[in-house]
């Protein structure tokens, strides 16, 4: 077996733990996010079954994955980096799930293409939770208005939040609090836990688990 299977079949039976011991009834999908790293890394993890991919550029994502994507046509692909308004239209060629809507600009992209293309992407808005200059996302104290107009005026497909965590500070909180606000608004979904914090994640009812490192290894400085 491929060391990249065994090491997502180990997180997988860690994950089954945690929901067992602590009684929970989220069962949450691992994205392997396979930025930077060339595509023969991902293809045993392909090979086995596994079918959530993330990617945090756009341009990687078509290089790497347009072929693979029709060989292996179930696959489910996940924008979970920043995505730049001008950026929009391939995204939703190319990627199943966006994680990154965080503005009013992009959302209004996202709906002209949408149309235009005739494809509605699964949507995640990102929360700032701590207000972190150095952040994207959506403020707390916004994010109700900012869902309304999504869903109301742009019927724009919102399934659930995302959230990156201060670094350095407890996780739990955060995702605690992020739950809170999905569940205020009725969504499902939470796209929250990275390979240093996906425990906490889990336990906190994530559904969508972004998972790099713990499974692919140091990432390729690009």
């Amino acid at each position: 077996m491929h060391q990249t299977v065994k090491k997502l079949d180990s997180i997988k039976n860690k994950v089954k733990e945690i929901i067992t011991k602590k009684q929970l009834k989220t069962d949450p999908q691992i994205v392997v996010v396979s930025k930077t790293f060339e595509i023969n890394k991902v293809i045993p993890m392909l090979e086995a079954g596994h079918i959530h991919f993330g990617e945090n550029k756009v341009q990687e994502a078509e290089t790497k994955w347009s072929s693979i994507k029709t060989k292996y046509n179930n696959i489910k692909l996940h924008m979970v980096g920043g995505l730049q308004s001008n950026k929009a239209k391939n995204a939703i060629e190319i990627f199943d799930y966006i994680h990154s809507l965080d503005n009013e600009k992009l959302a209004n992209k996202i709906s002209k293409y949408q149309n235009e293309l005739n494809k509605k992407s699964k949507l995640f808005i990102q929360v700032n939770l701590a207000k972190e200059k150095k952040k994207s996302g959506i403020f707390l104290s916004e994010l109700r208005s900012f869902f309304i107009y999504c869903t109301k005026e742009l019927s724009l497909n919102i399934i659930g939040l995302m959230c990156l965590p201060p670094y350095n500070f407890d996780s739990n909180k955060y995702f605690s609090m992020l739950k809170k606000n999905a569940q205020d608004l009725n969504l499902n979904e939470l796209s929250m836990g990275m390979s240093s914090d996906y425990e906490q994640a889990v336990i906190n009812g994530s559904t969508f688990l972004r998972l790099g490192t713990a499974i692919l290894g140091e990432r390729n400085p690009k």
